[in-house]
């Protein structure tokens, strides 16, 4: 009876019998639909104070070579692991073929409208809101993050001339208390999630499956290969037991997976990265809030392997430009679209007009992607977790104790005190004279 308090387990269980009940009502599971949304929609509307109030919180508090250090890594760690990511999906692709001999008969949905194709300069001028309100309403979370770091850097040298905290214990106090919202929402996500998975399963079916089977197969393989890689890193890095990460990530993985939304799942991969593995509060919320948009590991992958599919399906060949600018765009894309569900049929179609593709191949892809969605969510949100133990690891800011369960820390009240003294103390020694 125990087991059964475990979140994750009662997550998995409510997902397993959602899909039971959607095949056994079938349509009318559809009118369980709204319930599922309003729980993303509780979800959602913490993720732009959270992640402001987090990325502010570790910006602002960072001092010295330790600040510079650790941003370092984590942009240097993230980049590596997408430009790894986009060359394995173009590696599977080329070998698996998962668009070759593809048949799409079914029509494209009208309102998916190619959209105009746009210039790098301009997608990077797009990372930079004129009016940061309305970033917020729209929750654009590059803009939001790039405003919240140069917020945090204004407000670590305020502090550092005045010595006045004030305005970085108020939004240490915001991120401490969404951070206790989120609990309090997560007590409902098993019901969330039945009737997400009920309404999805009774309309849709597993039939859906068998049309781009090669195509999942090729993504499945992909995120397989590359969480590995990512594990046999952490380890051999870290000297931390990897058999232990399982249990760790298992929460996170059953939200992720049923959601398909890094960003429904962030505060939960924050709260864990600090009490299950022991990452300082500090790295754990400059680096997962960070990763929320430039971590999206799967997203590069999956969406590298969509230029092949379209490319295939078409029976067109990719000059070495296309397939390079066809990465780059992934990678691009992965920083520029928004963490929820939803947002992939923009982005299949940028890509196929941004190439000369096949556009109207999008929509057996569509017709999947809840499928890749799953895959795609599972590699960010744990990625982003992954990525955040090496930055920690870097820096000595992993506590062995919570990892290995010895002891136990609450994400509301880590001390940080340590940590901002060891960088202070590495600010005096560069400056001191000779």
């Amino acid at each position: 009876m125990k087991a059964l308090k475990n979140p994750a387990l009662q997550i998995g269980i409510a997902a397993v019998a959602g899909i039971a009940f959607g095949l056994i009502v079938g349509e009318w599971a559809s009118n369980l639909k709204f319930v599922g949304d309003l729980f993303i929609r509780l979800i959602q509307m913490s993720i732009v104070p959270l992640v402001m109030a987090s990325v502010i919180v570790a910006t602002g508090s960072m001092n010295g070579k330790g600040a510079g250090g650790l941003a370092a890594r984590t942009f240097g760690w993230m980049i590596s692991f997408s430009v790894v990511a986009a060359l394995l999906a173009w590696g599977l692709s080329t070998i698996v073929q998962p668009g070759a001999g593809m048949v799409f008969d079914g029509e494209l949905d009208p309102a998916l409208t190619p959209p105009e194709p746009t210039s790098w300069q301009d997608t990077v001028l797009a990372f930079v809101s004129t009016n940061i309100f309305e970033a917020m309403s729209t929750a654009t979370m590059v803009p939001i993050i790039i405003f919240s770091l140069l917020f945090g850097a204004a407000l670590n040298v305020y502090i550092a001339r005045t010595g006045n905290q004030l305005v970085l214990g108020f939004f240490d106090q915001v991120q401490q208390i969404v951070l206790t919202m989120i609990r309090l929402v997560m007590y409902i996500a098993p019901v969330g999630v039945f009737c997400l998975l009920a309404a999805l399963t009774g309309d849709v079916g597993f039939a859906v499956v068998t049309t781009a089977l090669s195509y999942l197969g090729t993504t499945l393989l992909g995120v397989v290969i590359l969480f590995v890689l990512f594990v046999t890193i952490v380890a051999l890095r870290t000297r931390l037991s990897p058999w232990k990460l399982p249990r760790k990530l298992a929460e996170q993985t059953a939200i992720a997976v049923t959601t398909t939304s890094s960003a429904v799942t962030f505060p939960t991969v924050l709260r864990n990265a600090v009490e299950k593995v022991g990452i300082s509060r500090r790295v754990a919320s400059f680096t997962l809030s960070v990763g929320l948009t430039m971590g999206s590991y799967g997203a590069v992958l999956n969406y590298t392997i969509v230029v092949m599919f379209l490319a295939q399906a078409g029976d067109i060949s990719l000059s070495t430009g296309q397939l390079v600018l066809g990465m780059a765009l992934a990678v691009l894309l992965n920083m520029g679209t928004i963490t929820v569900p939803g947002g992939f049929p923009v982005v299949a179609m940028f890509l196929a007009t941004s190439l000369g593709l096949p556009f109207e191949a999008v929509g057996l892809l569509i017709a999947v992607d809840w499928f890749t969605g799953i895959f795609r969510t599972f590699l960010n949100v744990n990625g982003d977790t992954l990525v955040a133990m090496l930055v920690a690891n870097a820096s000595g800011e992993i506590d062995r104790d919570v990892y290995d369960e010895r002891k136990t820390v609450a994400a509301e009240s880590v001390d940080t005190s340590a940590a901002e003294e060891e960088a202070t103390v590495e600010a005096a020694a560069v400056t001191e004279p000779a």
